[in-house]
């Protein structure tokens, strides 16, 4: 019998997630094997560039404040594959893992042979694949399904979303996705289907136009940001913020989000839209939403993960993440000096990314990543930053342990005051919170020490 690490190995080794084969003739082979999982629950889909996890996280909490069962299945996971498959808000355990692949992996055998092409399933498809089952199986009220990339051939569109939701869009993967706005929104479109309902965060007008024009060609009425929704406004609060939406239900005042930045207060007002659509458009009463945004644990986004000094880490990796997340450290975290961790891939806006950490960190410290061979080496990576940062100011680490303990040396010589960010990419954030041995509920790793 296989180990769980053997079963992992054996699934991580089919073709990877970054080289997307598109098309969903492979996982609606497997599917169709399995019973149509994915029809015996209603789906809530989440597509965009950024805020697709985050929002997942915050439907998912709000639906069972609701007192409803629900499934979630996000990518890519932070430390365990288990992640990426929840029910009742918790990961399924390794035992739960192992079985349900026992369960499916011979009907996976029976798609590729049923296919004919000698094509074999990629890794990302057998994940959604046992997500659907899994999800099946637990007999959830509801599913919350994150977009891998893009939409119209992500292997999760094989489900039809009683609510699609779309994140704002930006520039990312515009390899396989377009290298225009326009472009990229008519792949992320492709949630949206006749019967569903749409629930759009605020767009670029390039974008809108495209999610609108696809919103009428189905018949869909959407529900827009900053006009069927909105949030209200917000103030910082010690270990987040207090926020007020303005939404179906009505204002909701004083609502405490145990997360930093606007993008997140932001989200969580896209959150609270999609589950009142999903719930056919009937206010949700306050202290429902209240209990889901306090109980929405989100790790590695602006998460204080150490003290002395003071580490946050985050996985912003593209320009309008990265954007968004140095603004809500400027706003919840006074640090006299910003040491910044960053390893990238080398398929992102580098350029772009670092001038932006640029603004706010006084010394970065590059670095390379093992869970990948896509990052870019400390090497390329610290000649990329001499554009943007003085050379006596970029030191260069093999690996994020060495990395995490250089940064601690130059913030505790720069004094009382100063703190780490590591961002750049989800994998980074994934090691480094490994190393770091953040724990979700560590209450006392969220929330921010004053004064700085």
């Amino acid at each position: 019998m296989k180990t769980h690490r053997e079963i992992v190995d054996s699934l991580s080794a089919r073709w990877p997630e970054h080289q997307v084969a598109k098309g969903l003739e492979r996982i609606s082979a497997l599917t169709e094997l399995l019973g149509s999982p994915q029809q015996g629950y209603p789906v809530i889909q989440i597509a965009g560039t950024n805020g697709k996890g985050s929002t997942a996280i915050m439907i998912d909490s709000i639906l069972r404040a609701c007192g409803l069962r629900v499934g979630r299945f996000t990518s890519p996971h932070l430390e365990k594959i288990n992640e990426r498959i929840h029910i009742d808000g918790e990961p399924i355990t390794d035992e739960a893992f192992d079985a349900l692949v026992a369960d499916v992996m011979p009907l996976v055998e029976m798609a590729e042979a049923k296919c004919g092409d000698g094509t074999l399933l990629t890794f990302y498809e057998v994940m959604v694949g046992l997500g659907f089952e899994a999800f099946a199986q637990a007999g959830v009220d509801v599913a919350v399904i994150e977009v891998g990339m893009g939409g119209a051939w992500d292997a999760t569109n094989v489900a039809d979303a009683q609510v699609a939701v779309i994140c704002p869009i930006a520039f990312d993967h515009t390899h396989l996705l377009g290298s225009t706005l326009a472009e990229i929104a008519g792949e992320k479109a492709g949630i949206i289907k006749a019967g569903a309902r749409a629930v759009f965060a605020q767009q670029h007008p390039e974008a809108a136009k495209v999610l609108l024009g696809r919103a009428a060609q189905c018949g869909v009425k959407a529900v827009l940001e900053g006009i069927d929704f909105k949030l209200m406004k917000r103030l910082p609060a010690a270990g987040g913020q207090l926020i007020s939406i303005d939404s179906i239900s009505g204002a909701m005042n004083d609502l405490f989000l145990p997360l930093f930045g606007e993008h997140m207060a932001n989200n969580a007002a896209l959150a609270t839209a999609a589950v009142a659509e999903f719930l056919g458009g009937r206010p949700l009463a306050d202290e429902v939403v209240a209990e889901g945004l306090l109980q929405a644990k989100i790790p590695a986004r602006l998460e204080v993960v150490r003290r002395s000094p003071t580490i946050v880490l985050d996985t912003c990796h593209n320009p309008h993440g990265a954007l968004a997340t140095m603004g809500g450290m400027a706003e919840a975290f006074a640090f006299t000096q910003l040491i910044g961790i960053v390893a990238m891939m080398r398929d992102k806006d580098v350029d772009a990314v670092l001038e932006i950490f640029s603004d706010q960190m006084a010394e970065v410290v590059v670095t390379g990543m093992k869970s990948t061979n896509r990052a870019l080496t400390p090497e390329e990576l610290s000649e990329k930053a001499q554009a943007y940062f003085d050379s006596d100011r970029i030191h260069a680490t093999a690996d994020m342990e060495a990395a995490i303990d250089e940064a601690v040396r130059l913030a505790d010589a720069a004094g009382v005051g100063a703190g780490i960010l590591i961002a750049g990419s989800v994998y980074a954030a994934g090691e480094a919170r490994t190393l770091l041995g953040a724990r979700e509920d560590d209450d006392q790793a969220r929330i921010p020490e004053q004064p700085w």
